[in-house]
């Protein structure tokens, strides 16, 4: 695996590489891999002739400079693990070589997107992401972009944004990669401890009820159920919205919208563990394998 820190020999490498005719994926991420993350590279690597992975902890999308100094660098285990997964390429700037002083900085009009769920917590967050993903994409210009669906509200904006400026690279959504209790994979697992751990199994078991619920209740009913459920288990939550699956607004019924999504957010050992569930997808509900179990 080739390792680049500057951006003018990353570009030197993909112009050469491109001239021979190669296709790239591309990872980007802030480190600190799981297996979610290395499913992504898994779909890259399967669907291109060669895979980029960046590891770039984003200073311009921490509205809490705390959590900036706290997110997990794990940079040598973060290697070993793209070896083995077969990323080609892995880029690792510093914010100087992805900010230099004399970029104009990126901006977007997210037409309300960025206003809900997380949004509303972390202000000028997704104005962070949008600009740092424009700015990778426009180093790294590769033919596929791969982000996981645990972030929803951001794939949705990432989507949105590469409609917006027209640009030439295929967003492909892989689905939450989960362990096998159903606690979706996430770089914020490894700060909760033992008993944070089996609290944060709740979440998922309210959400999966959730898309069990569409069958015999409303959504409001659901939306309820899920919220009582995880209050009467001790959960501090964040919120919990049903919402249209492309516009991120909360609907009233299961007519409303084509695709719809459950999101929320919960705290757990001071630490805000996101997950979501679809629901409904181009206007047919979706079941699970298995009727979770609600103890």
């Amino acid at each position: 695996m080739y390792i680049f820190k500057k951006v003018k020999e990353l570009q030197q490498y993909l112009h050469a590489q491109k001239m021979e005719g190669n296709t790239f994926g591309y990872v980007p991420t802030m480190g600190a891999l799981h297996q979610g993350h290395i499913e992504l590279i898994n779909q890259s690597v399967r669907e291109n002739t060669q895979t980029i992975c960046s590891i770039f902890v984003n200073p311009t999308q921490f509205e809490d400079k705390k959590d900036l100094e706290k997110y997990p660098r794990p940079i040598e285990l973060d290697i070993e693990k793209l070896e083995i997964a077969h990323c080609d390429i892995l880029f690792l700037p510093t914010v100087d070589e992805v900010y230099p002083a004399d970029l104009d900085p990126f901006r977007l009009e997210l037409n309300g997107l960025d206003q809900t769920m997380e949004g509303a917590k972390r202000e000028g967050h997704f104005a962070g992401v949008v600009q740092v993903v424009h700015r990778l994409l426009d180093i790294v210009q590769p033919n596929r972009l791969y982000m996981g669906q645990k972030d929803y509200q951001q794939f949705t904006i990432i989507q949105y944004m590469l409609k917006t400026i027209d640009a030439a690279v295929e967003l492909v959504c892989v689905p939450i990669v989960r362990e096998s209790d159903g606690l979706a994979m996430s770089s914020r697992n490894i700060r909760l401890s033992e008993n944070g751990r089996a609290q944060a199994l709740y979440l998922s078991k309210a959400l999966f009820q959730a898309r069990e619920d569409t069958t015999n209740f409303t959504l409001a009913q659901t939306k309820e159920r899920a919220n009582a459920y995880l209050i009467a288990n001790g959960i501090d939550i964040d919120y919990l919205e049903i919402t249209d699956g492309d516009t991120l607004q909360e609907i009233e019924n299961w007519d409303a919208s084509s695709t719809i999504v459950v999101c929320a957010t919960i705290n757990v050992d001071g630490v805000r563990l996101l997950d979501n569930v679809l629901l409904k997808k181009d206007g047919q509900f979706l079941s699970t394998p298995h009727k979770p179990s609600l103890s």
